[in-house]
């Protein structure tokens, strides 16, 4: 049974999206720049306006605010709050939910070890190294034990060793905690790396879905479809 269902979701990027993750998938969504999808991100957190019906676990979340559907993203940009420590960057989902200080204190203990960033607790944004940013920004998605998880390319702007090194614990944190996940690059080694299954948008519309892309075999014609 899917947990996340979008039933013919169009706006002024997506062109009548029917789209099913399943619960605990990580689905990534791969495309070329401009494809729709940050925008398809956006519709299942909420963030813009839609036609079409999204559901999650079989709840029509439609008229239910961004605030309420219980899903954590990372911006592809991250935007960590550059006046607060990665304490308060951590604890800021929960502060303005007016969760119980203590209940607050530990879930950022929790964080901090579970994303092996104890050492980095009173340190400023400006004080990261990109890697450490990513790993502050997922704790913060995570801070609220959310549903669903967006992550709209995470680790696009790292290095290539570093970059590896996270897609490794990501993937294996991602089964741990067992959220439903949808990853968005357009990188076939990143994708096919992450995926349990991988759907290919163009131009707002998913062209292709699947457990593997035979990427070998028809990568030529892939491509071709990818950028017209």
């Amino acid at each position: 049974m899917p947990f996340i269902k979008l039933k013919n979701v169009s706006n002024y990027i997506c062109r009548n999206v029917n789209l099913q993750v399943f619960d605990r998938e990580l689905l990534v969504l791969f495309g070329p720049n401009g494809a729709g999808k940050t925008t398809l991100l956006n519709i299942i957190a909420g963030l813009v306006e839609y036609n079409g019906e999204v559901y999650f676990d079989s709840t029509c979340v439609d008229e239910i605010p961004a605030s309420e559907r219980g899903v954590g993203y990372v911006f592809q940009n991250l935007i960590l709050f550059p006046h607060l420590n990665v304490a308060s960057n951590i604890a800021f989902g929960l502060r303005a939910r007016k969760e119980p200080p203590d209940r607050i204190k530990a879930r950022i203990n929790e964080l901090l070890e579970m994303m092996k960033i104890k050492h980095l607790v009173s340190r400023y944004p400006k004080n990261l190294s990109g890697g450490e940013k990513q790993r502050v920004a997922l704790a913060r998605a995570l801070a609220s034990s959310p549903k669903i998880l967006l992550l709209d390319e995470p680790l696009s702007s790292l290095d290539f060793q570093t970059a590896q090194n996270l897609r490794v614990e990501l993937k294996q944190l991602q089964k741990k905690l067992g959220i439903t996940t949808v990853y968005v690059c357009h990188n076939m080694k990143e994708a096919e790396e992450m995926a349990d299954r991988i759907a290919v948008i163009k131009e707002g519309r998913i062209e292709e879905i699947g457990t593997e892309i035979k990427w070998g075999n028809k990568s030529e014609t892939l491509l071709q479809n990818l950028v017209g």
